[in-house]
């Protein structure tokens, strides 16, 4: 319990341009003093000093929300200021009254998190939050892709008949090529040419964000292959995946054990036992990102690993259906993933390279009697 390790708890409650912090005296829950500073380096200086007035000499934890998101400056500074951070999610209902102001969440926060065991760091910065930005945005750029690609075939299906039947039997990557090759030939606008001008939009935008996704994809592959090689020597794990995995994991300890990252995954079974019937339903909380990508690493074992493919068939042969195989076989895959990021396997490193050994000339052979040989006792 955090109640027992510090004495006074630090509640922040984020905004854009400003923060919200209280401090709460652990062995009474009482509030000892509350103000708001600016998201700055300067206004978190001035939290620190503040802090310090109330907290001097004593073990302190700051807790804080949205460590993602506004509190991402607060919760670097003080990380880097090596104080002790908490992350604060999930938090409780509010007040019966429907009382609500920033400093009511500050005190929330400072206070809830007193009676939970094992309260969560930050996510890590540094390489893990640069691969997380890439990610992000990549991910921005595929959804903006896909939904365009539906707008073009959409634009297809209510175009003039003539149009229609020239692109209705192309495949996506022909269609967009013909529709970027578009001219309208008529300074007229009508049905036809306003149909050609948008598909021809559409089809660019399209061109564009697949430009976008390939460049980000790059810098992904490089910095994944740098900080977690060992994900992508398995199989079923591209640096997409891989990427996706390790921004979920974040740091070694985060998740205390491997049913803690299964359960972060969203594929700890849950039980749904009743009477003489025992079974497990699906879990559907947790990372849905990281979720998916063992979602992604399951059905590609599936089809293409011949142990997987065994280890399903051995599921569904005690009685389990196929969809219930592989959940095994997802809460193996995290186990696993787990533990080749805990304890990362040492690098294959090559012998170093020996300089090769001259070859020595043959003795020269004298003209002359052999020296005679004196034994000493």
């Amino acid at each position: 319990m955090l109640a027992t390790m510090v004495e006074h708890t630090i509640g922040i409650d984020p905004d854009r341009d400003w923060v919200t912090a209280s401090v709460v005296d652990t062995n009474t829950s009482g509030k000892l003093a509350s103000e708001a500073f600016e998201t700055t380096r300067v206004g978190y200086a001035r939290m620190l000093e503040w802090a310090n007035r109330y907290t001097a000499g004593a073990e302190r934890a700051w807790v804080i929300e949205g460590t993602g998101s506004y509190s991402a400056g607060a919760a670097g500074y003080l990380v880097a200021k090596e104080e002790l951070v908490v992350e604060f999610d999930h938090p409780s209902p509010s007040t019966r009254d429907g009382a609500k102001t920033d400093e009511l969440d500050a005190l929330r926060a400072a206070r809830q998190v007193l009676g939970r065991a094992r309260p969560s760091v930050p996510r890590a910065r540094g390489n893990r939050e640069a691969l997380r930005v890439l990610e992000v945005t990549r991910r921005g750029a595929q959804t903006a892709r896909v939904a365009a690609i539906n707008e073009l075939k959409a634009l297809v299906v209510t175009a003039p008949i003539d149009l229609r039947d020239q692109l209705r039997d192309l495949n996506t990557a022909a269609l967009i090529t013909k529709c970027r090759a578009f001219r309208l030939g008529s300074a007229t606008i009508n049905e036809l040419t306003a149909t050609k001008a948008a598909m021809r939009s559409v089809a660019r935008r399209i061109k564009t964000l697949t430009t976008e996704i390939t460049e980000l994809t790059k810098p992904i592959a490089e910095l994944i292959k740098t900080i977690a090689p060992q994900l992508l020597d398995q199989t079923g794990i591209g640096p997409i995946t891989a990427a996706q995995i390790y921004i979920a994991w974040s740091h070694p300890g985060r998740c205390r054990n491997e049913a803690a990252f299964a359960r972060l995954a969203g594929v700890a079974p849950l039980e749904a036992s009743s009477g003489q019937r025992t079974r497990h339903r699906l879990n559907r909380r947790g990372d849905r990102t990281l979720n998916q990508a063992l979602h992604t690493i399951t059905i590609t074992r599936t089809r293409i690993c011949p142990k997987t493919q065994a280890y399903i068939n051995k599921r569904i042969t005690q009685g389990k259906s196929p969809r219930e195989a592989r959940r095994c076989l997802k809460r193996y895959i995290a186990r696993h993933l787990y533990r080749l990021l805990e304890n990362p396997p040492p690098p294959n490193l090559s012998p170093p390279q020996q300089e090769p050994t001259p070859r020595r000339p043959p003795p020269r052979t004298l003209n002359h009697p052999t020296p005679t040989t004196i034994w000493r006792s």
